[in-house]
């Protein structure tokens, strides 16, 4: 019996183009930092260093461990140091990628009607970013850091999408099995990938991303109006 909804982010609960949202991130981080670092130079070490953590499958480190592992091997400057200024662009600048972004009517009722019912909810976006900019990104989607059971992060975590085992951690997280969830977002690769343990998956279309123009395969398919039909009919 399902009982349990897994949501990612970006492009699902949050009405954005993920690539876009990616560009204003950078040119807005290395602007930040262009005092200290050369942009260019900048963007390539975070880029290079966000890449080495989603491959990551050493599962002693977590997915934070494994970002600086690879980027202060690029970048000399102390840790606590760049942490302090990330810190302070994610309370700052970050904040004003999301001013323009209107969230959809369809996603908070959609949740609000699945805490009515029971349902455990958890929020799957792939955990390459803080949880300061988690929670950021969560409140430009209209909604509460309390909506969610549990909220997969860069220091919490150890693996990312599209790999499998970030599935089956949060599973370990949350005591649940595969056939207990249901897993919803607009990536074919990294969400619908759930299906491979045995979750079932919503695939919200309106940002869908299909890079590698996979087959797809999903439980369900729809737009955010279905798919709020569809939890009223739960």
């Amino acid at each position: 019996m399902v009982d349990t909804f897994l949501f990612d982010l970006d492009g699902t609960l949050l009405p954005v183009d993920t690539d876009k949202m990616l560009d204003e991130y950078f040119l807005s981080l290395t602007k930040k930092l262009s005092s200290y670092f050369d942009p260019h130079f900048l963007f390539k070490s975070i880029y290079q260093a966000s890449m080495d953590m989603i491959n990551n499958l050493d599962p002693s480190k977590t997915n934070k461990e494994a970002f600086f592992d690879s980027f202060l091997k690029m970048v000399n400057y102390p840790q606590e140091e760049i942490e302090a200024l990330f810190e302070e662009f994610y309370l700052n600048e970050y904040k004003e990628l999301g001013k323009n972004i209107m969230p959809n009517e369809y996603v908070k009722k959609s949740l609000e009607i699945l805490k009515k019912k029971g349902y455990k909810i958890v929020l799957a976006t792939n955990p390459v970013f803080p949880e300061i900019a988690i929670i950021e990104r969560i409140k430009w989607a209209g909604l509460e850091e309390d909506c969610f059971d549990f909220i997969t992060t860069y220091e919490n975590m150890h693996f990312c999408k599209p790999h499998i085992q970030y599935y089956e951690e949060i599973l370990e997280r949350i005591g649940k099995k595969a056939e207990n969830c249901y897993m919803v977002g607009n990536d074919v690769e990294e969400d619908l990938i759930a299906f491979k343990l045995g979750m079932k998956t919503y695939l919200i279309e309106d940002y869908m991303i299909n890079r590698n123009s996979k087959k797809i395969v999903a439980t369900q398919r729809g737009s955010y109006k279905d798919f709020y039909e569809f939890i009223l009919k739960l």
